[in-house]
């Protein structure tokens, strides 16, 4: 079976406030796994679409209330139209496991390497970037969005779900 691992990275909780700054997909195809990173401009419907092409499922955590309405809110697209939505977040609660993905990953054993950033940080981590052209900033903020969507598909192996 083809699937995608998604994450976001967001200006603000509400898309109506905020921006999409980072979409983070890492579809697995055969057994291989490639990671695309869509960052400010490049976003787009047409590269979003042409990512998940021919997957059959997509795996997020919280996705359900967050990622894929803000990105259909900030990009006019419905995800779960082209493919099987399956939120992690749901799955964790069937088996009692309760919090963010990042409790959650503790609990379950789940390793990061970037400890220390969270949601809140991103955001100034994207402000950064963009009023500065800090380029590490934007590193760092990429290194998260890696993580969280890499560690999508660790956590839906643990679960088995």
């Amino acid at each position: 079976m083809s699937a995608a691992y998604l994450d976001i990275e967001t200006t603000s909780c509400e898309p109506e406030g905020g921006d999409l700054t980072v979409i983070g997909v890492c579809v697995e195809r055969e057994g291989e796994c490639t990671l695309t990173q869509l960052v400010g401009d490049d976003i787009s419907v047409s590269r979003l679409i042409t990512l998940i092409q021919g997957i059959e499922a997509i795996y997020t955590y919280n996705g359900e209330r967050f990622d894929l309405p803000y990105i259909k809110a900030k990009l006019g697209v419905d995800l779960s139209e082209y493919c099987t939505h399956h939120d992690l977040m749901h799955s964790c609660h069937r088996k009692g496991l309760y919090g963010g993905m990042k409790k959650v990953e503790q609990i379950l054993g789940i390793r990061r390497n970037l400890t220390g950033v969270d949601g809140k940080a991103a955001v100034q981590l994207w402000h950064n970037y963009k009023l500065y052209d800090c380029a590490k900033s934007l590193a760092t903020l990429l290194e998260y969005n890696r993580e969280d969507v890499l560690n999508l598909k660790v956590m839906r192996e643990v679960l088995k779900a």
